[in-house]
């Protein structure tokens, strides 16, 4: 991808640091070109560079952080399995009739090991995302899933998700080709699985459309990603009458990873490159797969039922709270 195709994609806080870099590569040119040493000045200027990155991705807004996670250069679902699978098989259809591209799955290897491997797909243009809906699954896509997973837990593989969809579909024609029955019957049913599942939020994870494939023994989330029960514009337009006021109901909503991991409702941040996914795809899909291996390693020295039960309690303790009264 050229420069000017990148500027386009360019976030706000992201402008000082993209010019600071621009200039770097121009002087680098002019050198080149000049047969001029500045190979001082240079790593003055990236040493810069690297402490201007780091300065704004540790003090990112929940509201900068959801723009990360929709971010058009994210790497996806389909992104992440080309790059951390050693085979990859895609499977289709819901045995219904019907195969939703807002959801894919299939069987891989993952470190040699065999396992099942399903998320949400957002599209990596205009008219990629009309095809797969903006990564909101219909009806059909959830029963793909199960059926998936019906799969990997007749023949004992791991089950890997991949959460990144602003929700379910939400038409009319979803509700009635039975969305709510869809993703409620896919709850029930991963609680029943024997095998491993490992849940990732590796974008933007909204709603029931995330919950459909969310209950697991273990959920991560990458560092810039967003987990939410509504995305804040519905939250603020619900709450206010306003969705301008989004960036306070994304506060209010504690959508980040560090806010849902001291609620104690993920299990695991999974770090990110520096300057985000998007920044360096390859880097991300490393840690990502590393994070994998680790958790499925330690989940697999457990019996199904001590990993049913893990993901019982694991739910249960969900919106548990104290109150707490101060003397008067």
């Amino acid at each position: 991808m050229s420069k000017s195709e990148r500027r386009i994609f360019l976030l706000d806080f992201e402008k000082p640091l993209y010019e600071l870099q621009t200039r770097i590569d121009q002087i680098r040119q002019l050198a080149e070109e000049n047969d001029v040493d500045v190979s001082e000045q240079i790593s003055l200027l990236e040493a810069k560079a690297d402490k201007l990155r780091q300065e704004i991705f540790s003090a990112l807004t929940p509201a900068q952080r959801l723009q990360l996670a929709r971010h058009p250069r994210r790497p996806s679902t389909l992104d992440y399995i080309q790059a951390i699978t050693d085979e990859w098989f895609e499977l289709h259809g819901d045995r219904g009739g019907y195969d939703d591209p807002a959801l894919v799955g299939g069987i891989a290897r993952l470190n040699g090991r065999p396992v099942v491997i399903l998320g949400h797909q957002k599209g990596r243009d205009t008219k990629d995302n009309v095809a797969r809906n903006f990564g909101m699954p219909a009806p059909g896509g959830y029963r793909k899933a199960l059926r998936l997973m019906e799969h990997a837990n007749h023949f004992n593989l791991p089950i890997l998700t991949f959460i990144d969809t602003p929700g379910a579909w939400a038409g009319v024609e979803a509700e009635k080709l039975g969305q709510g029955e869809a993703i409620a019957y896919n709850l029930r049913q991963m609680f029943s699985f024997d095998v491993p599942i490992i849940c990732t939020v590796i974008g933007e994870g909204g709603s029931g459309g995330a919950l459909g494939i969310g209950v697991g023994d273990r959920l991560l989330m990458l560092e810039h990603s967003v987990y939410t029960v509504a995305t804040p514009e519905a939250c603020a337009a619900i709450l206010w009458k306003d969705a301008k006021k989004a960036e306070q109901a994304a506060v209010a909503l504690k959508i980040t990873a560090p806010d849902l991991k001291n609620l104690g409702i993920i299990d695991e941040i999974v770090p990110e490159p520096s300057g985000a996914a998007h920044a360096d795809p390859i880097e991300a899909a490393t840690l990502l797969k590393q994070a994998l291996i680790e958790n499925l390693e330690t989940l697999s020295l457990m019996s199904p039922q001590q990993r049913q039960e893990l993901r019982y309690q694991k739910f249960r303790h969900i919106g548990v709270f104290q109150e707490v009264y101060a003397n008067v």
